[in-house]
């Protein structure tokens, strides 16, 4: 099963909502291929202890983040 399936269906399960984005054919069969199985407790449990609890990108509390954000709209 692709790592993408796993992830989207993770965040189902989460009650994320997901809008999965493709333009490949293949891709966009697979990401719909995520209503046919659940992850178990287990799976959920060892997915979400990956999170470090930080974004790898940026600081989403940061005040000078938020102000750049609000400068470029």
């Amino acid at each position: 099963m692709p790592a993408a399936q796993t992830a989207l269906r993770f965040l189902l399960q989460s009650d994320v909502v997901v809008i999965p984005k493709s333009v490949h054919k293949e891709r966009m069969k697979q990401n719909i291929d995520v209503f046919d199985f659940t992850l178990t407790a287990e799976d959920m449990a060892a997915i979400e202890a990956l999170d470090g609890g930080e974004s790898l990108f940026f600081s989403h509390y940061d005040p000078k983040t938020v102000e750049w954000f609000m400068s470029i709209l």
